[in-house]
């Protein structure tokens, strides 16, 4: 401790204070105090110290190192206060406040004393100050020890997921210096995200103390890679274990992808070698997502989940190898989540439409019938094809919804064209049903609900479903399909020749209609002079005979051109769809087609 004047010079300094500086006490007297502990080294230091001294300011208190005479380094708590006035007495005696054992090694605080000097009354006119400082190396050293394992993974001894957050957004915040001197480096930053594939397998089969092994065995061979590739700038790599058997090495200053996706080949090399974990040898692989972009405008959050969507990527792509983030890939996915999250509100705001494509005979060219085909108006992206959300909405089981909406439309569209036109035959509507709509709701009751409520004669209304959903019916699907048969609704094998094409179902089924694939129709000769395809033609007259063999009628789709349609009516195929005859087209035009019996241009 020592007391110091209003000018920064030491008045009286106790022994302990001479023992750190490494000189006498009483060598310390007229010494600038902030020279003896280095506190002019930056102005916010500097500044606070003068505001103590000139009675500006209650308490000044910087944690920095100091040098000891025997040359080690310590970490020291530099305090300084106000000495109380002369109404609390004649100032303290350092030697009596410090007593015999406030040694520089010793670690002891003066902070009863200092506390004091606080709730002296706050800021006052300048006078002497009160300076003490304790040696808290080994409260630093603890400290240390403890962010370490706070901030470490126990199994591979690896930063943990908190530290690599920390690193990674200090990388982002702060770009470290070149080695030129110049202010930033490369100004870019990557990461490579991997998963081991068939971890669990390991833990299941062969114990967590076995997996741990294997982990630490991982996080090696990752450190290795990762020192090599960094070899020309020691410390540019960080390896770390963000849980589970996920880890990831954050390269700063990348020079590229290039020097990521090599990295991530290396990586891919080096975990392929085989294990010899306390003799038994395992071999594992990997699946890495590989990200790298310039570090302004990035964000920690946003990179990670870059990376997480590429590693989902290696892994969807077949696992044992790395995949580039791929922005137009990621915009998709993007524009999946936002279809997927908006598909439910999208039924209830009325954003889906209806459009309908005939269904003709290939005897007479007359419209029979129209299949009904869903449209999304989006807000965003415009009008959009079934392709493009029937999917998701199978996923989310949005379908349910969606597909009993478009049932009732559908079948209300059709019983108004039959009353508008009284005088014309009726034309039966096809409405396609997804497996989901089958399992996931009561599809029977729901069916019965809207024939009676829109009054549509039964025999008018055919389901359509895909061939490997009805293949494979047994229990509720067969139930349902044979319920929805005995009341007199057809049932059509969607898209049939693509699936399992088990013909033993077809006379178990309760099926009336069967839609062949358009790419076998593709394969017949065009009018244009492509090369025909004679197997496609076998295959599509010997599926012609098979069902009309079993009472089926048959309907060819993506029928395009007025050869096909014609090969197509000498093979004794039943109904056409195509755009050589119409593509799917509003309600109004199918409604002038009944009128004028002319198909719509």
């Amino acid at each position: 401790m020592a007391v110091v004047d209003h000018e920064g010079l030491v008045v009286t300094a106790n022994d302990a204070l001479g023992n750190l500086l490494g000189r006498p006490a009483t060598a310390l007297a007229n010494q600038s105090a902030a020279d003896l502990l280095d506190l002019a080294a930056d102005g916010r230091t500097w500044h606070a110290y003068r505001e103590v001294l000139h009675g500006r300011r209650s308490r000044f208190r910087r944690t920095h190192q100091l040098k000891h005479p025997d040359g080690r380094s310590l970490w020291a708590e530099v305090t300084v206060v106000p000495m109380p006035g002369p109404e609390h007495g004649t100032g303290p005696d350092t030697s009596a406040a410090t007593g015999a054992d406030t040694g520089a090694g010793s670690g002891a605080s003066t902070g009863a004393y200092t506390d004091t000097g606080t709730g002296a009354g706050g800021a006052r006119g300048a006078g002497q100050v009160l300076l003490s400082v304790s040696d808290i190396s080994d409260r630093r050293e603890l400290q240390k020890r403890l962010r370490h394992l706070q901030m470490h993974d126990p199994v591979t001894r690896l930063p943990n997921r908190t530290l690599f957050f920390e690193r990674l957004t200090a990388v982002l915040e702060n770009p470290s210096p070149r080695d030129d001197g110049a202010e930033s480096g490369s100004g870019r930053v990557g990461v490579c995200y991997l998963d081991l594939d068939g971890f669990k397998a390991v833990n299941d089969t062969m114990g967590h103390r076995v997996g741990d092994r294997l982990l630490a065995a991982v996080a090696a061979r990752l450190t290795d890679c990762a020192e090599q590739d960094g070899s020309r700038r020691p410390g540019s790599h960080l390896v770390a274990r963000l849980g589970g058997d996920e880890f990831a090495i954050l390269v700063e200053d990348s020079t590229g992808t290039q020097q990521l996706t090599d990295l991530a080949r290396a990586v891919l090399h080096a975990l392929q070698q085989p294990f010899d974990l306390a003799g038994q040898r395992l071999s594992v692989s990997a699946s890495i997502g590989v990200v790298e972009r310039p570090v302004a405008g990035t964000s920690a959050t946003g990179l990670m989940q870059a990376a997480d969507t590429t590693l989902y990527w290696a892994k969807a792509d077949g696992k044992a190898r790395w995949t580039v983030f791929d922005p137009e890939r990621n915009a998709h996915r993007m524009t999946r989540q936002t279809l997927s999250s908006n598909l439910r509100p999208a039924v209830e705001r009325g954003e889906f439409t209806i459009e309908y494509q005939p269904l003709v005979g290939m005897a007479d060219g007359v419209v029979h019938g129209v299949e009904a085909l869903v449209r999304w108006n989006h807000p965003q992206f415009g009008m959009l094809s079934p392709n493009r959300f029937v999917a998701i909405a199978e996923e989310d089981g949005s379908i349910v919804q969606l597909g009993r909406w478009v049932l009732r439309s559908a079948c209300r569209q059709a019983r108004r064209w039959q009353l508008e036109h009284p005088a014309d035959p009726p034309l039966f509507i096809s409405v396609n049903v997804a497996v989901r709509q089958v399992w996931d709701s009561d599809l029977v009751t729901d069916v019965a609900e809207i024939l009676a409520e829109t009054g549509l004669d039964p025999a008018l209304l055919q389901l359509e479903l895909t061939e490997s959903a009805v293949m494979g019916s047994a229990g509720r699907p067969l139930q349902a399909l044979q319920s929805l048969s005995g009341m007199g609704v057809r049932i059509a094998i969607d898209d049939f020749g693509t699936g399992y094409s088990n013909l033993a179902y077809l006379s178990r089924l309760p099926v009336s209609v069967l839609k062949l694939d358009g790419s076998f129709v593709r394969g017949f000769r065009y009018d244009d002079g492509a090369h025909p395809s004679p197997a496609d033609e076998t295959i599509v007259e010997a599926m012609v005979q098979l069902a009309h063999r079993l009472g089926l009628t048959v309907t060819a789709e993506c029928v395009e051109t007025a050869g096909q349609a014609e090969r197509l009516r000498r093979i004794g195929c039943d109904t056409g769809q195509g755009w050589l005859y119409s593509r799917a087209v509003a309600p109004e035009r199918i409604a002038e087609l009944i009128g004028s019996g002319k198909l719509p241009a």
